[in-house]
């Protein structure tokens, strides 16, 4: 779904580009990088290794102390006052969850998960994949400060892993892909459980009170038939700041504005296709008759009715994810990924229990988990295999599941509030994520062979 509304975009893209010079040497090709799955995977990686360079540089505190920085917004009757990388793990990232929201009620409503049959691989991979690393990172931290941390191996960066999987181009069949994607969003949507559940530690009930009735107004503005974005957007601040009051962190708040999203168009495409003729006569009238006032009223109609034909959680999912990808996810990765490398903290690393089950739940918890609840639903005839799909692919991707970069950091800072917890836990998330995604490459490359479109290009 998401792949059409991009080669659309291109091909209008390439029509504007055939008539502009800059369009046809800057945008286009700007325009296509963005649309490649490697290229938010470049972006996420250039900025984490930007963050690690400056941390170790002569610069290094002022790399610390700029996220330290305190912001305060003082409205009179609301004031919000955090430090620099709360605003962006809050706020930022509010709208990073927003898009898996989107991305989750896709998937339930039009996609993967919509179909019980073939829901059942990724469904019971997914929990293979979050239920083995949590239990050999408790293994290591059964007892202890560490203990909290066992949400980090749960997540897979779906940005990463997507990213190695595009450079294997057209050696992988396209299911290998999509039982990669459906079984992140389920990966997704257990961590966000994981994290209002167990990482909420006080409920204040003024706010959530309050954020409840939000969620009642916009249900109640998507049944009276509102359809402006920005009203939606006002109420959807207020209820973020009401879940970040009420001690739920604020990023849920994000995953049920983009569950809430109609995924639905107000317009069926029959519709579409009579109204679009009647306006294209009533346009030609106005045109014959120059009656220019009257062709521009046509002119918005047909843009009320393109508009009404596309589902808001389609458009949205459009326009937003771009933004997330490109800008929130690499900001994150700037404020998050930044720690000091030295022998000491490497030794450090080594022998903690923190990183050691960070790293072996990512690595061997998320690889075995998949592949063997994978293989025991498909023999009890609860799952079936993809076509063209081979169990070396399936091991393959579950490899590259252990990718668990940016959730991993995410539910870090919301784990531990001891630098030492953080570094370790960030080395553990670096290391397992390097040699996953090294691993699946390479796995995958030799366990699949070359279509015919690929075997032309070598």
């Amino acid at each position: 779904m998401l792949k059409n509304d991009s080669l659309g975009r291109r091909s209008i893209a390439r029509v504007k580009a055939a008539r502009s010079y800059l369009s046809q040497q800057m945008l286009l090709p700007a325009q296509e990088f963005v649309h490649t799955e490697a290229g938010s995977g470049v972006f996420l990686l250039t900025a984490a290794v930007l963050a690690l360079l400056w941390a170790n540089s002569p610069w290094s505190d002022s790399y610390f102390h700029l996220w330290e920085t305190i912001i305060t917004v003082d409205m009179g009757w609301l004031t919000i006052s955090r430090a620099l990388d709360h605003w962006v793990n809050d706020g930022l990232m509010a709208i990073f969850f927003f898009v898996i929201g989107l991305e989750i009620k896709r998937e339930v409503v039009h996609g993967q998960l919509s179909d019980p049959r073939q829901a059942a691989l990724p469904l019971f991979a997914a929990l293979g994949g979050m239920i083995f690393p949590v239990l050999i990172f408790l293994y290591f931290n059964l007892q202890g400060e560490g203990m909290r941390g066992w949400g980090i191996p749960m997540a897979t960066d779906i940005a990463f892993a997507l990213g190695v999987l595009a450079l294997l181009g057209d050696r992988i069949p396209s299911q290998v892909r999509i039982f990669l994607l459906t079984l992140a969003v389920v990966d997704d949507l257990g961590s966000i459980l994981v994290i209002a559940i167990f990482y909420t530690e006080r409920l204040f009930l003024q706010p959530l009170f309050l954020a409840a009735l939000l969620i009642v107004v916009i249900l109640l503005l998507q049944r009276l038939g509102v359809r402006n974005v920005h009203l939606y957007i006002v109420v959807g601040i207020f209820f973020w700041v009401a879940v970040l009051k009420s001690g739920i962190h604020a990023t849920i708040a994000g995953v049920v504005l983009g569950a809430l999203t109609p995924a639905d168009p107000y317009f069926s495409r029959n519709t579409f296709v009579e109204s679009a003729r009647s306006l294209t006569h009533h346009f030609q009238q106005a045109l014959d008759q120059g009656n220019e006032d009257k062709a521009q009223a046509v002119l918005g109609e047909f843009e009320d009715l393109s508009r009404g034909t596309e589902a808001p959680l389609e458009r949205i999912e459009r326009l937003v994810h771009p933004w997330s990808s490109f800008v929130i996810l690499p900001i994150f990765a700037l404020v998050n990924a930044g720690m000091v490398l030295s022998v000491e903290s490497m030794a450090n690393a080594l022998s903690s229990s923190v990183s050691q089950g960070i790293f072996f739940g990512l690595v061997v918890g998320k690889c075995f988990g998949i592949t063997a609840c994978s293989w025991i639903a498909v023999r009890l005839k609860i799952a079936f295999l993809p076509g063209g799909v081979s169990w070396p692919q399936i091991l393959g991707t579950a490899l590259l599941a252990g990718i668990g970069f940016t959730v991993s950091l995410f539910i870090t800072g919301l784990s531990y509030q001891d630098r030492l917890l953080i570094a370790d836990a960030k080395l553990g998330i670096l290391g397992a994520s390097l040699l996953a995604g090294g691993l699946g490459y390479v796995f995958l490359r030799l366990a699949s062979r070359p279509t015919a479109r690929a075997a032309e290009n070598i």
